[in-house]
């Protein structure tokens, strides 16, 4: 086969549509686990030109600053105990004049809901979906949302007493949050430690527009400055402790595009065709799922280091030079002395634990 027909065998393949989300939910159910939260995370895609189908300006976190080319909402499983993410599907944004930005994006978890909801009933985000118009169309999914508010999010204590009997309307708050200087009659302590002190309760957001479970978190500083973060679900029977941890667990997700961008050529495809896009997209992300499984999981779980792609790149590639060693020079790889010096020859140059 010549590289003209490899090429256009390629690009051919890329044009065909593919179940990714249905491959990698059974993939992630398979070998994870059991505790999942589904995370969503828009990635912005470098690509120049103006002929792709969905390019503009898009918001990239490492240049801190919008830019031109394209960006994916990216559906992923992140796997509690075993610290990673899997990725599910990833899914180009093709902006619109009629629609909002968090519309487009709530629209694509709510196509996807029944087999996001098979894997976990929670989805987090990043503070940015914090937004009436986001958390309630991810409540008409049948889900619930974990998220971060503002430093200053106007959050209202809920009355507690009994009713007045008096005319009108029922008393419902009884004053403002005060995030440094939290009312303790309505908030418990849930945790601390030398580093944090982890409060709860049950508001009112006036954002949101609904009650929530915040988790008030103070971190304190080397220098002794308290720092005050908001964590919350609108899942009001939530354990406080289990919000933050998925919280803090979906930045998994960022590795997760780090490792594809990194390794396995999620910035480098040069078709301007929306299959080929999304086929390339998700090919490229599924295979870190993969390496994940062949590489990583099949390590029991006390031995295991940090999941590190260039470490299964760099072993697959050695496997490849001894197999192709043994075979030109005729030996028998699997003799015992022959098997301690390759196994030590398999992690040269992986990352030392």
């Amino acid at each position: 086969m010549t590289q003209c027909e490899s090429q256009e065998r390629y690009r051919q393949q890329f044009e065909k549509p593919f179940d990714f989300l249905t491959f990698n939910k059974e993939l992630v159910l398979s070998h994870g686990s059991g505790r999942y939260v589904i995370a969503f995370d828009p990635s912005y895609i470098s690509k120049s030109g103006k002929k792709t189908p969905g390019l503009g300006y898009f918001w990239s976190g490492c240049a801190n600053q919008s830019k031109w080319g394209l960006e994916i909402g990216g559906l992923a499983a992140i796997d509690v105990d075993n610290h990673t993410a899997f990725h599910l599907e990833a899914i180009q944004t093709i902006p619109s004049k009629d629609q909002s930005l968090a519309d487009w994006y709530a629209g694509v978890i709510n196509e996807r809901k029944d087999v996001l909801k098979t894997i976990s009933p929670y989805l987090v985000a990043d503070a940015w979906f914090s937004k009436k118009i986001f958390v309630d169309q991810v409540l008409e999914c049948g889900m619930h949302m974990v998220g971060r508010l503002r430093d200053d999010a106007d959050l209202w204590y809920l009355y507690q007493g009994e009713p007045t009997g008096k005319r009108g309307r029922p008393k419902k708050y009884v004053g403002k949050v005060y995030h440094h200087n939290i009312d303790m009659d309505y908030f418990a302590l849930c945790h601390k430690d030398k580093d944090s002190s982890i409060y709860s309760g049950v508001v009112y957001s006036k954002w949101l527009k609904r009650n929530i479970r915040l988790v008030h978190v103070v971190y304190t500083g080397k220098n002794g400055k308290q720092i005050y973060k908001l964590y919350f679900s609108t899942d009001t029977k939530q354990e406080p402790l289990e919000i933050v941890k998925y919280y803090r667990s979906r930045f998994q997700i960022e590795f997760l595009y780090l490792d594809a961008k990194q390794h396995t050529g999620l910035n480098d495809c040069q078709a301007r065709n929306e299959n080929k896009l999304d086929f390339h997209f998700n090919a490229s992300l599924t295979s870190v799922n993969l390496a994940k499984v062949t590489g990583w999981l099949n390590v029991p779980k006390e031995q295991r280091k940090a999941f590190s792609m260039n470490d299964i790149k760099t072993i697959n590639h050695n496997i490849l030079q001894l197999n192709l060693f043994f075979d030109k020079f005729g030996l028998n790889p699997y003799s015992p002395k022959k098997m301690k010096r390759a196994n030590e020859l398999i992690f040269y140059g992986t990352i030392a634990s």
